[in-house]
């Protein structure tokens, strides 16, 4: 018989790459974490690692159970589900990961609707930027996530997620209140091709935005600062640093000061957010309530 614990270290091992970061997700020493991998290699009968020095890799068969893993974690997934969906009442905890607009602009109006709607339910947020939340969501720190859609998380982890749209929003220019295009009406990406740019930092998914946005109109952005943080970047185009390209909500209840916004002409950049759950757990009824609490609080927000 496998253990479905140790199942679930394979899982981490797969998805981290080594021994030492699976174990960190899944809180576990690495000792720890290298034992339960040895035990279900004796459970199975086969190798499943293969070890080069201070490396190891999954082998064929390794990979094979790591992808029967991700499957057997969807069907426990589905049998929790069924169990709360059997169970009278809505009362537990449900944890959810999202990036600083997006907590700002839903998830916590959701959690102010569900206290008054479902005061048994307990929310709890995680602030996770870029791959984090999906990384928390696969490793099971949290249940639900919400994330930009760019083009490096297209195909990711398709058997383990299920993922639905949430909301789409466009990117507004910010640009200093001198600038010589400050008064125009709307703004296209090409009159700003000879500016210098503030932009998130690599890796950030508004920073694959902006510039695929200006790759495609046919020139690169001169990134002079950086800085992931919506107010940070206003501030420094308020400063005179350079112009920006910021998604809308991300906007709201900033005190500008010397800079202006203007919306994009032509074809807008948008950025498309979405939740995912872990496949299997979408039936939990706590999961529902919360998932559809988030498409009430984001309706307002798609361009």
């Amino acid at each position: 018989m496998i253990d479905p614990r140790r199942l679930r270290v394979l899982r981490a091992l797969a998805e981290h790459g080594t021994v030492t970061a699976a174990a960190q997700a899944l809180y576990l020493s690495p000792s720890a974490a290298s034992q339960q991998l040895a035990a279900l290699e004796a459970e199975v009968g086969h190798a499943l690692l293969e070890r080069r020095g201070r490396t190891v890799r999954l082998t064929p068969t390794g990979v094979v159970l790591a992808d029967h893993a991700a499957r057997i974690a969807a069907q426990l997934e589905q049998a929790e589900a069924d169990m709360a969906a059997s169970s009278a009442g809505l009362a537990g905890e449900v944890t959810i990961a999202a990036f600083a607009s997006a907590i700002t602009e839903v998830v916590a109006p959701t959690v102010a609707a569900l206290r008054k709607r479902a005061p048994q339910v307990r929310i709890r947020v995680k602030d996770a930027e870029g791959h984090a939340s999906r990384r928390l969501l696969i490793d099971g720190a949290v249940d639900i996530a919400l994330a930009v859609e760019h083009r490096d998380t297209l195909g990711q982890n398709g058997e383990q997620l299920l993922r639905k749209p949430l909301y789409a929003e466009p990117f507004d220019v910010v640009l200093p209140a001198d600038h010589p295009l400050a008064s125009a009406p709307e703004l296209a990406l090409t009159d700003l091709k000879a500016d210098p740019w503030v932009t998130p930092w690599p890796g950030n998914p508004v920073h694959d935005v902006v510039m695929r946005a200006c790759e495609e109109v046919g020139f690169q952005p001169r990134a002079e600062c950086l800085a992931d943080d919506s107010r940070a970047v206003c501030a420094l185009v308020s400063a005179g640093s350079g112009v920006a390209m910021v998604p809308r909500s991300a906007l709201h209840g900033i005190a500008f000061g010397g800079a202006v916004v203007r919306p994009v002409s032509g074809s807008r950049p948008t950025r498309r957010v979405f939740t995912a759950v872990r496949s299997g757990s979408e039936g939990h009824p706590l999961l529902q309530l919360a998932l559809r609490g988030l498409g009430d609080q984001a309706a307002d927000l798609s361009s």
